[in-house]
């Protein structure tokens, strides 16, 4: 899937300034290059004039500091190097681990966007890329559970409870 869709995408999810997303990005590293106006470049669509490409550090970064801004910062570890390269997988896997979700609450998210998935299609998209039943996230998978999370975290699916920060 394309970077600026899934920050474009995670924005609205939050409901995020421009500046939160600096903020956000800025808690993976204090030292990462990022402002507003690059931001709002992102978010732009592809065919208006200012579009930016998301790259894979800056999507990292932000996936990071989402992490940190969901669940707090853990010193008793050392900070984690942020990837050099993001794929749906690591998407998915970054945002289970900032909204804290089990399976359960992944087939729910997943059904809620009417895109049921069965255990074992779960469990692969999180295994290790060298693993014999690894399979990678496909851009629709990833648009789903975009879709379904952000019904769960707005509050607009039934009996979906608020994950709001």
């Amino acid at each position: 899937m394309i970077n600026n869709d899934v920050l474009r995408s995670i924005r609205y999810m939050l409901d995020l300034s421009d500046q939160k997303v600096v903020d956000i990005a800025k808690l993976a590293d204090p030292a990462f290059a990022l402002d507003k106006a690059q931001v709002h470049a992102f978010l732009l669509r592809d065919d208006e004039p200012g579009y930016l490409d998301c790259s894979d550090a800056v999507l990292a970064h932000f996936l990071d500091g989402l992490i940190v801004h969901r669940r707090g910062r853990d010193d008793s570890l050392p900070p984690r190097p942020v990837e050099k390269r993001i794929s749906n997988n690591l998407v998915l896997k970054k945002l289970r681990v900032a909204f804290e979700l089990r399976d359960a609450d992944l087939h729910a998210i997943f059904a809620a966007a009417g895109f049921p998935v069965s255990k074992p299609e779960l469990s692969a998209l999180f295994r290790l890329p060298g693993h014999k039943n690894f399979r990678r996230c496909g851009d629709q998978l990833l648009r789903n559970f975009l879709k379904g999370l952000t019904l769960r975290v707005r509050g607009d699916s039934p009996g979906g409870a608020s994950l709001r920060a």
